[in-house]
C-alpha cells in the first residue's frame, strides 16, 4: 500500500502537477499565436508520472528523457521562466534560445535533456548511470522513454550493458498508448514493455501512471533497487496524453470519446484533488491558494518569454566547440 502523504507533501505534489498542466496549456496558446516555432510536444495528462518519480529522488540523481520534456523540466524544479523563454527562442532560455522545445539542459538540476532522436537518450542514460557507479556517489539515473521508443534497438543494447555492469539506472517507459499516431496494438507484438528486460535478468513492473500515490511507491521500489547495487530496473507507467503527438498532430487516429473517457474517469490531477479533500481533509481554500499561485507563476513565465531579447547573431558560433589543452 502506498504511504499516506502529509498535507504539506500533498499540496506540493498537487502544485507540481498543476504547474505542468497550466504551463503546457499556455504553451499551446503561444504556439497557436506563432510565438513558439518548430516542434512542441505537450505533456498534458501524464503529470503524475514525472511528479511521482521526482518526489523520491535524491540530490545526486540524474534525469534524462525524450522530446516530451517540459513536464520533466518543471518537475526537476527548473525555472518556468527559463523553460518558456527557451520555447519562444529567447536568450533568457535554458539553452540561450538555441535549443527550443526538445533541447534544454540544466547541470544545476542534473537534467540532461530533452533529446529529439527517438530512443537516443537511453544509451546516454546508461552513461550517466556508469558515472554514478564510477564516482561511487550512490546516485541513480532516471532514463525515460515512450512506448514507441521502447521498440528501438539501442534500448536493448543499453539493457544488456546496464545489466552486465550492474548500473544504477531506472528505465521509465511512459506508455501513453500511441507512438506518434500508431497504437501499441499495431506496433508491438509483445506489449508488456516492463518485461522486456527479462532476458538480461532486469526486474520490471507495470504501474497505473495516472495515480500519483502508486507512481511514488513504485518509483521508491525501483530507485531503492538500483541504489543498493542490484542493477537496473524497468518501470512501465500506463498513462495517457490528451493532446496530439505534437502541436502539428490533429490526432484523428483516436476518437473524442476515448479521450473524454480518460479525462472523466482517470485524470491524475482531478483524482489527486479528491484524495486531498476526502482522505487528507485539506480544505478547498488551501487548494485555491495553490491554484492562484500557479496561475501567477505561469503568467510571469509567459511575460518573461515575450520580453526576453532574441539571441544575438553571434550566438551562432558559441557552444559548438570546446577546445581542450593538449595532454602533457
Amino acid at each position: 500500500m502506498p504511504k499516506l502523504l502529509t498535507q504539506k507533501e500533498a499540496l506540493k505534489a498537487y502544485r507540481d502537477m498543476l504547474l505542468i498542466r497550466r504551463f503546457e496549456e499556455r504553451a499551446s496558446q503561444l504556439y497557436g499565436m506563432g510565438l513558439i516555432a518548430g516542434f512542441c510536444h505537450l505533456y498534458i495528462g501524464q503529470e503524475a508520472v514525472v511528479v511521482g518519480i521526482q518526489s523520491v529522488l535524491k540530490s545526486q540523481d540524474t534525469v534524462i528523457t525524450a522530446y516530451r520534456d517540459h513536464g520533466h523540466m518543471l518537475a526537476c524544479d527548473m525555472d518556468p521562466k527559463g523553460v518558456m523563454a527557451e520555447l519562444t527562442g529567447r536568450s533568457g532560455g535554458y539553452s540561450k534560445g538555441k535549443g527550443g522545445s526538445m533541447h534544454m539542459f540544466s547541470r544545476e538540476k542534473n537534467f540532461f535533456g530533452g533529446h529529439g532522436i527517438v530512443g537516443a537518450q537511453i544509451p546516454i542514460g546508461a552513461g550517466l548511470a556508469f558515472a554514478h557507479k564510477y564516482k561511487e556517489d550512490k546516485g541513480v539515473c532516471i532514463a525515460s522513454m515512450g512506448d514507441g521508443a521502447s521498440n528501438q534497438g539501442q534500448v536493448y543494447e543499453s539493457y544488456n550493458m546496464a545489466a552486465l555492469w550492474g548500473l544504477p539506472v531506472v528505465y521509465v517507459i511512459e506508455n501513453n498508448h500511441y507512438g506518434m499516431g500508431t497504437s501499441v496494438e499495431r506496433s508491438s507484438a509483445g506489449p508488456n514493455y516492463y518485461g522486456r528486460g527479462q532476458g538480461w535478468g532486469i526486474p520490471g513492473e507495470k504501474v497505473d501512471g495516472m495515480r500519483l500515490m502508486e507512481v511514488m511507491a513504485a518509483a521508491q521500489r525501483a530507485t531503492d533497487h538500483a541504489r543498493s547495487g542490484k542493477g537496473p530496473y524497468i518501470l512501465e507507467f500506463d498513462t495517457y496524453r490528451y493532446r496530439g503527438h505534437s502541436m502539428s498532430d490533429p490526432a484523428k487516429y483516436r476518437s473524442k470519446e476515448e479521450v473524454e473517457e480518460v479525462k472523466i474517469h482517470r485524470d491524475p490531477i482531478d483524482y489527486f484533488r479528491t484524495y486531498m479533500t476526502e482522505t487528507l481533509k485539506i480544505k478547498e481554500a488551501q487548494i485555491k491558494v495553490i491554484d492562484d499561485e500557479v496561475k501567477k507563476t505561469v503568467l510571469e513565465a509567459v511575460e518573461f518569454s515575450k520580453t526576453s531579447p532574441e539571441p544575438d547573431p553571434s550566438e551562432l558560433y558559441t557552444d559548438i566547440l570546446k577546445e581542450e589543452a593538449p595532454l602533457q
